[in-house]
């Protein structure tokens, strides 16, 4: 790509190396109620749904709230969980339970279900388990579980939540944008993403995608007032105007992002981008002496884990510092059960960035004398 910037890159599942234009987008103020900008939020709140293969006509809002990604997990669960309802969380990494956490801090009931890290949750083990839990209302899953970088089948999981009557919540973090999601076809109610992830743009806001007829079940259910998921969705429908104070700069650097995302062909055409990154990356790892968490067959292309070497003198702090100074940056692991560390394929990135990246590991593996079998 030609973009250039003296910034270090990120390969990180987020806030990720963006575009100088989208930086630039920024290079502006604009006032929260003027109307241009409630035309840009309009025309962002229309394309979401595009991208996510719905539209208002056939019952669906882009609801955008102030915040990071957590912020909008935490808007859904405590917006649309009744008091007489109960959440069933399908967890296999970080990011599914602290949708758990969530839950219990806000008080509402929950229960969990938990599968190994490096292993997809199984659809048909989600038929049978509500099949059983009839006291269930909703049922949440991330797709893709940025713990490990495995893909969870949410169609295959939607059909199941929906044949058994429940509401279905999904935790599309890292996978929105990078790859296609029907957001009906997969039957989901609730579709949770964030402006910082595939879409390209910068931190500041969480968005969700609501099927309208379970968002109206939502109206005085709310435990919090700013995260009133109803009420920010009746204030931008009433005038077009956030609530309360919205990240303007952010809007706007997305609203160039999602340009971008068009000129390079949409979502599949970005996708195919980041699995060509994540190919290359697989190869050149894998020629250093690395191995990877996720079986193959169930790696998404988004971001990838791998092993800690054997070797006693492999030191992550150590190693991270030294592909920092190189102008690379790639994230700690967040495993339970084994030691990893992480590496996005996502952003302003191409293969050329992660050849650069996998000759900067090469070049700190033999510095520091790391034996990697």
């Amino acid at each position: 790509m030609s973009d250039s910037s003296d910034d270090k890159l990120l390969f990180t599942p987020g806030p990720l190396t963006t575009s100088r234009t989208v930086k630039e987008a920024m290079l502006r103020d604009l006032g929260s109620r003027d109307v241009e900008f409630i035309e840009i939020v309009r025309s962002i709140r229309e394309r979401l749904l595009d991208i996510g293969g719905v539209s208002k006509d056939g019952g669906y809002e882009a609801v955008p709230v102030q915040g990071s990604g957590t912020f909008g997990i935490e808007s859904v669960i405590s917006s649309v969980v009744p008091d007489n309802g109960k959440l069933l969380v399908f967890i296999n990494g970080a990011y599914g339970r602290r949708i758990e956490t969530i839950a219990r801090r806000c008080g509402v009931v929950v229960t969990s279900i938990e599968w190994s890290e490096n292993e997809p949750i199984p659809a048909d083990e989600v038929a049978r388990i509500l099949g059983r839990a009839t006291d269930v209302t909703h049922v949440a899953v991330v797709h893709c579980e940025t713990t490990s970088g495995v893909m969870n089948p949410v169609e295959e999981i939607g059909a199941a939540v929906q044949a058994a009557g429940r509401v279905f919540i999904v935790d599309a973090m890292s996978s929105f944008g990078g790859t296609a999601i029907d957001v009906g076809r997969a039957r989901i109610d609730f579709l949770i993403s964030s402006s910082n992830k595939c879409i390209e743009g910068v931190p500041g806001f969480s968005f969700v995608i609501a099927r309208r007829a379970a968002l109206l079940q939502a109206e005085g259910v709310a435990l919090s007032v700013s995260l009133d998921l109803f009420a920010q969705w009746e204030g931008l429908e009433k005038n077009g105007q956030f609530r309360f104070t919205p990240p303007t700069h952010a809007l706007l650097a997305f609203d160039q992002a999602l340009k971008e995302l068009d000129e390079e062909g949409g979502v599949v055409a970005r996708a195919a981008r980041y699995r060509r990154n994540h190919e290359v990356l697989l190869v050149g790892m894998r020629e250093l002496g690395f191995k990877e968490y996720v079986p193959r067959e169930h790696q998404s292309w988004i971001i990838t884990t791998f092993h800690y070497p054997a070797d006693p003198k492999f030191d992550f702090n150590v190693f991270y510092d030294k592909l920092s100074e190189r102008g690379m940056v790639i994230y700690p692991g967040k495993l339970t059960e084994v030691d990893c560390f992480r590496i996005g394929n996502i952003g302003r990135l191409d293969e050329s960035h992660i050849r650069a990246l996998l000759e900067a590991i090469r070049e700190v593996v033999v510095e520091l004398g790391i034996e990697c079998p």
